[in-house]
């Protein structure tokens, strides 16, 4: 299918791995110019070297932390009229809500809820008058399932959610859409810490944790970067202009929630 995003600028928060370098490669395999924030200088300029290199679609590496401000603004320089926005960005690491102070706490709804809606802030207008937007923000399957030692992440992508509802539908009219991608367990770093996090806590191995998620999945298995960066180039595409406002989750069936 063609997706109809050919010549789009495109904006990859934390794009240099995992589920972030999956929208990339998908974005650029449509023919979009990705602008790919990271904040290790090494593996961010070799992702975007290597997207580019397959895709021959142009790939533009800005280094820095997403939640500077700084970082911000040298992202909005190299791409100051986006078209695509994927918001992504690293969450707290899981811990006992006793554990968190207030710096952490902060910390994490900048992380999670703020930053995202400052990028919005600054390109949403533009693509209101240029009638074409995408906006992405891709949060957990937390914000509707329970997960202990979650809870800062949790509550700060549920925020965000929450937020941005009503904006959905403010600019729905002018062809910008904002949708969020709620993944399950994906073969990514963070999946790894997490079952690191719970075999600790429960006194046994990384593999058990591991064997037992993934039998709790009715698909089998953890999902991928790709099928997950697919699903968010689908949601960039001129076709799903109608789709707006929504939480799609992509879990094999974790969920058990019908509704």
């Amino acid at each position: 299918m063609d997706l109809g995003i050919a010549g789009r600028m495109a904006i990859v928060c934390a794009g240099s791995r995992g589920l972030g370098r999956g929208c990339a490669e998908h974005l650029a395999d449509a023919g979009c110019t990705v602008f790919l924030n990271g904040r290790n200088p090494e593996v961010t300029n070799q992702t975007a070297r290597k997207i580019q290199e397959r895709t021959g679609s142009r790939v533009v590496a800005v280094l820095g932390d997403i939640s500077d401000p700084k970082t911000q603004m040298h992202l909005l320089d190299a791409c100051p009229e986006p078209d695509i926005l994927v918001n992504n960005n690293g969450g707290p690491p899981p811990r006992d809500f006793r554990e968190l102070d207030r710096e952490a706490m902060l910390e994490g709804v900048v992380q999670n809820m703020v930053t995202p809606i400052e990028l919005i802030q600054k390109s949403l207008d533009g693509m209101v008058k240029r009638k074409f937007g995408r906006i992405v923000n891709i949060t957990s399957l937390s914000v509707y399932t329970a997960v202990a030692g979650l809870d800062l992440s949790s509550g700060a992508r549920a925020g965000l959610t929450a937020f941005l509802g009503g904006i959905a539908r403010s600019v729905a009219k002018d062809n910008v859409t904002i949708n969020q991608i709620l993944p399950g367990k994906m073969d990514t770093d963070r999946i790894r810490s997490n079952l690191e996090f719970v075999a600790k806590a429960r006194g046994t191995s990384v593999d058990e944790e591991q064997a037992a998620a993934v039998a709790a999945i009715p698909a089998g298995r953890f999902g991928t970067p790709s099928e997950f960066g697919a699903l968010c180039a689908f949601l960039c595409s001129a076709h799903a202009g109608y789709l707006t406002g929504q939480n799609l989750l992509m879990d094999g069936g974790l969920n058990q929630n019908v509704f």
